[in-house]
Parts: structure tokens; C-alpha cells; sequence
């Protein structure tokens, strides 16, 4: 397929390419081996992941208190490692 790059240094993608991908907006853009790679990429609002985890967290009913242990434990396994 061909695409042609105008004055502004804008491509139009094909639309049987797009069809194929994940609806986005924006483009990861790379060379690899003299070739132009796009990667698809979703970009989320500030803060939404950080929400999401938030929810995941309360939804899966994790405590504050379940947290510490976690850490308590992954810092002493950590220690007899060294």
C-alpha cells in the first residue's frame, strides 16, 4: 500500500491499515532497520491508572493493614537475600 507524504511532513494511514489496529490517537514512532515502526498508544488522563489501581485494590477488599504485611514481608526476603 502506498502513502504519501505531503509538504508538512503528514502521512495519511490507509484505512484498511487503521481497521486493523486499536482505535488511538496517538503513535509511538521508531526506525527499525531503515523502516518507520508505529505502535499504537493509549495515553490516560493524569492520574486515572493511579484510580484505577485505587478501585482494583477496594474492589479485590485489600486493607491498608494487608499492605504493610506485604511490604514487611517483601523487605525481610530481600534482606536474607543480600
Amino acid at each position: 500500500m502506498l502513502a504519501k507524504k505531503t509538504s508538512k511532513n503528514q502521512v495519511t494511514l490507509p484505512k484498511k491499515i487503521l481497521r486493523e489496529i486499536p482505535e488511538t490517537d496517538y503513535f509511538d514512532v521508531s526506525l527499525h532497520e531503515g523502516s518507520v515502526v508505529l505502535r499504537p498508544v493509549t495515553v490516560a488522563e493524569h492520574r486515572s491508572r493511579l484510580t484505577t489501581v485505587r478501585q482494583k485494590i477496594r474492589d479485590l477488599g485489600i486493607t491498608p493493614t494487608d499492605i504493610d504485611q506485604a511490604i514487611a514481608w517483601a523487605r525481610e526476603r530481600g534482606r536474607r537475600r543480600q
